[in-house]
């Protein structure tokens, strides 16, 4: 008689929500009590469906350009960040704005716009049509030229090659991103990099968290929504680190009792725009079903906090409402 494999269950810590994604989100939930429905959210205020939802039942109202938002009302600019032309648009619709794009994002914008006025051709690493990709092109159009990975490099043309940098997209694979940097030097010796690594505190420990845990996991569950880049690196990184499988999910629900066969360790993780009520309910329909040893898997501790935006310290109700009288 074969003895049942114990079932146990790591969890990876860090995960979920970044410092940038609770900032967003408290963002839109205090602009909404403060000023009341509806709030309009340019693009979804983070990649979670979940989180997106629950907001709309509160009042919040996404929309996907700044054209759909009725003059005089206030709109929130989402984590990702935007280009300066759609603060100019919200300007012309008379507008009033939040702006709760995530300080390390901003810290990018900065970097592209001071070297491009140092006018240096600048190498963005990231996926092409990412919103935040947009949204750091479009402060130096003329300077910036998306690198989406390694086969990409062959292709890039600079006009001075003592003149070049890379900066990256915050949300990708930290190997990946590397690779695509080394591919690069390899064709520009001189390319000088960012002051500091672009890739965020988090994705970076999250991924770290995950190539732990998935050299020991048979199958590990991201939570996460499919439109979200950090949380799809992460089941990139574990079947990379060794897991037999991984799989992306918004719900518990949406697991598939099959990925369960043969499978004596399940790893968990969770994309940093994922709120923590959905891991628990992924640990509770775990634990149903035999894995209710849990076991954390921690790689470090985040203490980092950001402020809210200023914008939440001014009345911009009565902003929005002059800006709609001037003539």
């Amino acid at each position: 008689m074969t003895a049942t494999p114990s079932r146990r269950v790591l969890l990876a810590a860090p995960r979920g929500y970044c410092a940038g994604v609770d900032r967003a989100v408290i963002a839109v939930e205090k602009a909404l009590e403060q000023y009341g429905a509806p709030i309009y959210v340019r693009h979804e205020i983070v990649h979670n469906k979940y989180v997106v939802q629950t907001l709309e039942r509160k009042g919040a109202i996404f929309v996907e350009q700044t054209s759909e938002v009725p003059e005089g009302s206030i709109v929130m600019f989402s984590a990702h960040g935007v280009a300066p032309v759609v603060h100019e648009e919200a300007k012309a619709g008379r507008l009033a704005t939040i702006d709760a794009t995530c300080p390390l994002v901003t810290k990018v914008h900065k970097e592209a716009v001071r070297y491009a006025d140092e006018d240096y051709d600048i190498l963005l690493i990231g996926h092409e049509g990412h919103e935040e990709v947009i949204g750091t092109s479009g402060e130096a159009p003329d300077h910036i030229q998306l690198v989406d990975g390694p086969g990409d490099v062959a292709k890039v043309e600079v006009r001075d090659p003592s003149k070049v940098v890379w900066l990256s997209q915050t949300t990708l694979s930290v190997d990946e991103t590397m690779e695509t940097v080394d591919a690069l030097k390899g064709k520009f010796p001189l390319l000088v990099s960012p002051p500091s690594d672009d890739i965020c505190y988090a994705t970076q420990n999250r991924q770290q968290a995950v190539k732990q845990m998935g050299a020991e996991s048979d199958l590990v569950i991201v939570v996460g929504s499919r439109n979200s880049s950090n949380s799809k690196r992460l089941v990139e990184v574990a079947k990379l680190a060794g897991a037999r499988e991984a799989y992306l999910v918004d719900f518990a629900s949406e697991i598939d009792e099959a990925w369960l066969e043969g499978v004596a360790t399940v790893g968990v993780t969770s994309g940093a725009s994922v709120p923590e009520v959905l891991v628990e309910q992924v640990l509770e329909w775990l634990a149903q079903r035999g894995y209710e040893d849990v076991e954390i898997v921690k790689t470090a501790e985040e203490s980092i906090t950001f402020s809210l935006p200023k914008e939440l310290r001014r009345d911009l109700r009565a902003e929005a409402a002059a800006a709609k009288e001037e003539d």
